[in-house]
């Protein structure tokens, strides 16, 4: 780890010793404090409520205040998160998406600028009796085959990116930065496992899938009405949307820090997300939607004017549609890449402190390694 997390302006990190008392003006003597049953409503005028004097503040090293977080501690948390770790958040997250995003670019260009598969099809689009022959068939599906390449490694890396991000969270609660390097060097041994997990609950949401097609078209096929088919069909996407719902926040969502900070195994972190999502699963499930609304708004943001002006280009050089389409998509993607993936592994993370603090009094810990207690 290197460097050490600035302070907010006006702010001074808190050491855990307390100021000591100003003393009074010269001629002034120190009243003794009002007993505790004195100092409730109704024992005189001009009294306070005990419960009414402000608190300490909490120790707050680094990102976080070191105590159980409210909404609005973990979006400060990881915006400050994002802001003064751009290398090892962002960067990642930019560098994964860009050398995914490049293999369809690539493909694509090479395919344009060599031959007239995909130029014919640009230009043929206006034709209604167009029929794309066998070179274009070729073309347009090496183009967007090499997107579906792109996007299956850009998963991979978004994985390991959201290991990092595990460990730049954890640094940043204590008042440390890592750099991109370190945050991967702090990967090493876990990230065939954080590959697994994700594995993992792929099968099993694609096993889930499978279970629920499979009535649906017994209906169809045996059954001449198709509302049966339809009403069953309907059912099971209400039910694979809940399950689907229920496992990501009980048993996923908490186990990737799990993993990476706890050095556990795919299935001791799956145990692991589950005992911290106790009795929590409403509150951990409301902050997750609010952080992927707020992702996605801001990818859409970004991304709706790269995607319009693709658009523009393929229309106006219809020799280029193919290769605008896909680059305005390789394009929106990184720029997407580069808001959502920092900020929604950062609140994913502190949402696992959050839970460690409030069950475990995990903040203790914290405070010793960010030097403000001493065993």
């Amino acid at each position: 780890m290197s460097g050490a997390w600035p302070p907010p302006p006006g702010e001074q990190p808190q050491q855990g010793t307390a100021t000591p008392p100003t003393p009074p003006p010269p001629g002034q003597q120190l009243q003794p404090a009002a007993p505790p049953q004195q100092a409730g409503w109704g024992q005189g005028q001009g009294q306070q409520p005990a419960w009414a004097q402000p608190l300490p503040p909490a120790h707050k090293p680094g990102a976080i205040p070191l105590r159980p977080l409210g909404l609005g501690d973990m979006l400060d948390g990881a915006f400050r998160l994002v802001r003064f770790n751009p290398g090892a958040t962002v960067g990642a997250s930019v560098l994964v998406a860009a050398v995914a995003m490049a293999i369809p670019l690539v493909v694509t260009g090479v395919i344009t600028f060599t031959g007239d598969s995909l130029e014919a099809f640009g230009t043929s689009l206006d034709d209604p009796n167009y029929v794309p022959g066998n070179s274009e068939i070729v073309g347009i599906a090496a183009a967007f085959g090499s997107l579906f390449v792109g996007t299956i490694l850009q998963a991979f890396g978004t994985i390991l990116v959201s290991g990092m991000i595990s460990h730049v969270s954890h640094a940043a609660a204590i008042g440390k930065k890592l750099t991109l390097t370190e945050a991967w060097a702090a990967t090493h041994g876990n990230r065939w496992r954080l590959i697994g997990l994700a594995v993992l609950f792929t099968l099993l949401y694609l096993v889930a899938v499978a279970v629920a097609v499979v009535p649906v078209v017994a209906l169809a096929i045996t059954v001449d009405n198709p509302v049966p088919a339809i009403l069953v069909g309907l059912l099971m996407l209400l039910l694979l949307l809940v399950g689907s719902v229920f496992v990501s926040v009980r048993f996923y969502l908490l186990a990737v820090p799990a993993l990476m900070l706890e050095n556990a195994g795919i299935i001791g972190a799956v145990r692991r997300a589950w005992r911290l999502s106790t009795r929590q699963f409403w509150r951990l499930l409301g902050i997750w939607l609010l952080t992927a609304l707020i992702a996605g708004f801001a990818s859409q943001i970004v991304g709706f004017p790269v995607s319009l002006i693709a658009s523009f280009v393929g229309i106006a050089v219809p020799d280029l549609y193919f290769l605008a389409t896909i680059g305005g998509s390789a394009l929106a993607t990184v720029m997407a890449a580069a808001i959502a993936t920092p900020f929604t592994g950062a609140v994913t993370n502190l949402q696992y402190l959050d839970q460690r603090i409030r069950k475990e009094s995990y903040e203790v810990e914290l405070m010793e390694q960010a030097g403000l207690l001493t065993r």
